[in-house]
């Protein structure tokens, strides 16, 4: 029997690929960002059970923002990714907090004085915070979890005496809005979530 060879079907390079990418294009879709959603919803189901104060949403909408989040396979990649989560958030409210100290020496109506003093704390803390997180990750990577847990405390504490320094007003003072209400509180969450797979992992 003469067998056969690619001579004798000269249309098949041609059709090859075709044909798989149509094969390929029926298979259901990867598993792995179905993993990688069980994986985030568990973790924050975890989360929120052991820390009251952690909102479950506000977790699984955070590691679920960031690429690296919907790709993490395993626990400690997601802590990764909350811990550069909480990175940028720190990041960017320093940044902010930059800015309205800009304003208010740009603008002819000037910040209150008490906010304009809590603003230059909170300016002092996230600077101290930023270095704070950069550190805590290379512990974290390093699996020095100790380490990397002290680090990330001392950041959501400095989100806590952040807020809390617009409260601290004399009583016979009119009371005054902290601008940093949401971002002192979305620093918090983001470290009880690193602090929760931190001490998952140990």
């Amino acid at each position: 029997m003469r067998s056969h060879n690619s001579s004798s079907f000269p249309f098949l390079p041609i059709f090859l690929p075709l044909f798989l990418s149509f094969i390929l294009s029926t298979l259901p879709p990867s598993t792995a960002s179905s993993s990688s959603s069980n994986l985030i919803q568990e973790t924050c189901k975890n989360c929120s059970d052991t820390d009251p104060n952690l909102s479950y949403d506000f977790c699984k909408a955070s590691l679920e923002s960031l690429p690296e989040g919907r790709r993490s396979s395993d626990l400690r990649q997601l802590g990764l990714v909350s811990i550069r989560l909480t990175k940028n958030n720190v990041t960017s409210t320093g940044h902010f907090i930059k800015k309205l100290l800009r304003k208010d020496n740009s603008k002819k109506k000037k910040l209150d004085p008490y906010v304009k003093a809590c603003l230059s704390d909170c300016m002092e803390l996230y600077t101290d915070a930023v270095s704070t997180v950069k550190v805590a990750a290379k512990d974290y990577k390093a699996k020095r979890y100790d380490d990397a847990n002290i680090g990330l405390s001392s950041v959501m504490d400095a989100a806590t005496t952040c807020e809390d320094g617009f409260k601290e007003r004399h009583e016979t003072e009119a009371r005054v809005v902290s601008p940093l209400t949401k971002r002192n509180h979305d620093t918090f969450q983001l470290t009880a979530i690193s602090l929760s797979i931190i001490n998952m992992l140990r």
